[in-house]
């Protein structure tokens, strides 16, 4: 029992505590190569404290759901249900005996496991065992499809009784027509309903392989130890091949206002159209024009204009969602029923003046000092930066994206965040989406 609880309270201590910001923007360097099976590795050094995080992510998201929806979300949470002689109580067990964390997730894009393992030998032996067979030998039993899909639906009948959630499916139908980002990630009743264990099977033979992957690793290990750790889990992948390309996404060619009605007191508004994809030129103009205009919270242009000074709003956001094709570029607020005309104007209003300007200087001030004085915060822990690291390497961004990032930021000028808005948003051809009061006539 004293050693579960010491692995526990090591594992629950903040990663890379008072990390010096340097270490991590300006080194180590990302370390990259392929195993033997083509799976490709990206590695980082962090000897601060006796842990490895590693996290392996597949080309493998909703995007490659098919007339399937909801397969993705299926395969991905089923893989630790159930693999070699383990169920899912004894998977459960064995990664407590060794103080290991295991997590699955997925998106439009990607699907991951990531794992957390003390570096002592026989900890991390015994976790990276645990997460061979899982990736090898999972077995996707008819018991556990059926309960897995039971959550789905039960998750789906949840979504279905809040506004945010019917209005950003509703959303990404809209902006996506015919486009795999297109089609809800966690399914429809309909389809979750003809899912079965054959689907789930063909699913993970074709996307879960060695050549779809990406292994990403940060801890306390060396390379040679990170190289054997990386070989040792893409052994258990078979090579197969990498997903083709997701379809180039087809601008909006007109507006589209969609009005679901919904018992509610207040609307839920989203609006928006495909904005970028990761590795963008111009990502850094985008990201930091977006942070003056709806990005940074209280500070926001958004914010002060139609919460602070109108009240019409408890909060009001935007941003944009960069994918491997354009992500949406999307604005957010929740009002009442009887002000949604008004904040809408308030919001087409304040997008035309900042397309028209920019940003103030006082405005781009803020916004750099604020990014860029964040940097440490957002790789401040291993999980941080094992994450940035699949990321890197997923949407192939170069090695120094994180080394770059503030001198990128600080070189932008308001004139070049006006010239990327106008380029790249179009206020004659916005979807907007109000879920919320009676039908309108």
């Amino acid at each position: 029992m004293q050693t579960n609880q010491l692995i526990k309270s090591l594992l629950l201590l903040p990663f890379l505590l008072l990390l010096n910001v340097t270490e991590v923007l300006a080194g180590p360097a990302i370390q990259h190569w392929e195993t033997a099976n083509g799976a490709r590795v990206y590695f980082v050094p962090a000897p601060q404290l006796p842990i490895v995080d590693v996290r392996i992510v597949f080309n493998a998201g909703s995007a490659r759901d098919g007339k399937k929806a909801g397969l993705a979300s299926l395969t991905n949470s089923l893989l630790t249900s159930g693999a070699g002689k383990w169920d899912a109580g004894q998977i459960a067990e064995q990664l407590e005996s060794v103080g290991a964390q295991l997590g699955t997730g997925s998106r439009a894009d990607m699907a991951w496991l990531s794992l957390r393992s003390l570096t002592e030998d026989k900890y991390l032996k015994a976790s990276l065992s645990m997460l061979t067979t899982i990736l090898s030998q999972p077995t996707f039993t008819p018991e556990e499809v059926l309960r897995i899909k039971k959550q789905m639906l039960i998750s789906l009948e949840d979504q279905a009784q809040s506004p945010s959630a019917v209005a950003q499916r509703a959303f990404m139908a809209a902006l996506y027509e015919g486009h795999p980002y297109g089609s809800p990630s966690g399914g429809t009743a309909e389809s979750v309903e003809q899912l079965d264990r054959a689907a789930v099977v063909n699913f993970f033979k074709q996307f879960y392989v060695a050549k779809n992957a990406i292994v990403a690793i940060v801890g306390a290990v060396d390379r040679k130890a990170a190289e054997q750790m990386a070989e040792g889990v893409a052994n258990g992948l078979t090579e197969g091949n990498a997903a083709i390309a997701v379809p180039e996404v087809v601008p909006l060619k007109e507006s589209k206002t969609i009005h679901i009605p919904f018992p509610s007191s207040q609307s839920s508004v989203l609006i928006g159209q495909p904005g970028l994809k990761r590795g963008d030129d111009d990502y850094f103009r985008l990201y930091l024009g977006n942070h003056s205009f709806g990005g940074s919270g209280f500070s926001s242009i958004l914010m002060s204009e139609i919460r602070e000074k109108r009240g019409l709003v408890y909060s009001v956001y935007s941003y944009f969602a960069p994918m491997s094709e354009n992500g949406p570029f999307t604005i957010g607020l929740q009002t009442r029923n009887n002000q949604v005309d008004t904040a809408l104007a308030l919001v087409h209003e304040n997008l035309n003046s900042f397309i028209s300007t920019g940003p103030s200087k006082k405005q781009i001030q803020a916004s750099k000092r604020n990014v860029t004085g964040s940097a440490a915060l957002r790789t401040d822990s291993n999980k941080k930066i094992v994450e940035y690291l699949a990321v890197i390497g997923f949407y192939n961004l170069p090695l120094d994206y994180l080394d770059s990032f503030n001198k990128k930021i600080d070189a932008i000028t308001a004139q070049e965040i006006a010239d990327a808005f106008k380029r790249r948003i179009s206020t004659d051809k916005l979807v907007t989406v109000v879920v919320g009061g009676e039908k309108k006539q």
